[in-house]
């Protein structure tokens, strides 16, 4: 059975657990990609972001595999 995937990257609000290990980029709530990184560790909450509205998206998850399962 083929299931679809969305191919939009999932958008994660501070607060949140991060569901996996890496690197974060910041979102401005337009979407504009502001090229500011935060490492978050699989279940740790995201950090606050510097302005209002702003997401994170996972942009290098770990290669180590830690964190991912």
């Amino acid at each position: 059975m083929n299931t679809i995937q969305d191919p939009r990257p999932r958008h994660f609000k501070p607060g949140e657990a991060a569901p996996f290990s890496g690197q974060y980029e910041l979102v401005r709530h337009s979407g504009q990609k502001t090229a500011e990184e935060r490492t978050v560790v699989r279940g740790e909450p995201f950090p606050p972001t510097p302005e209002a509205g702003m997401e994170y998206v996972l942009s290098d998850p770990s290669n180590n595999g830690a964190g991912t399962q």
